[in-house]
């Protein structure tokens, strides 16, 4: 028997904060706003979901685990997410990537992929 993804949690100073870009940024909602998590989904049935958990310390290292994002419009979209308050960030990635590596308001890098079917 194998297991479903159920969530992946995130750490964060501003829980209720950071749980509110994502869910902006992939355009899914709030579904339980607590004071020790805030729970984001595509839709309240649909798993998998984001939880948003409060610590105290800063992040300090590149996450060892990361979200990607393939929108329509990768350059639209890197766009609308800086506007958003992402930054882009250098994590190593080669100068000729096809994916575009920003950071949210409090520092985890994510990748912007091509849209699907798109070389160059």
């Amino acid at each position: 028997m194998g297991s479903l993804w159920e969530n992946l949690v995130i750490d964060a100073r501003d829980p209720a904060r950071l749980a509110r870009w994502w869910a902006e940024a992939l355009r899914y909602q709030v579904v339980a706003d607590e004071p020790d998590e805030v729970e984001i989904r595509r839709a309240p049935e649909t798993l998998p979901a984001l939880i948003f958990v409060p610590v105290r310390d800063e992040k300090s290292v590149k996450n060892r685990l990361h979200i990607c994002l393939r929108p329509d419009d990768q350059e639209a979209e890197v766009e609308r997410l800086v506007d958003m308050g992402a930054r882009h960030v250098d994590v190593g990635q080669p100068p000729d990537a096809t994916w575009t590596v920003l950071a949210d308001p409090e520092g985890n890098e994510f990748c912007v992929l091509q849209a699907r079917g798109n070389t160059g």
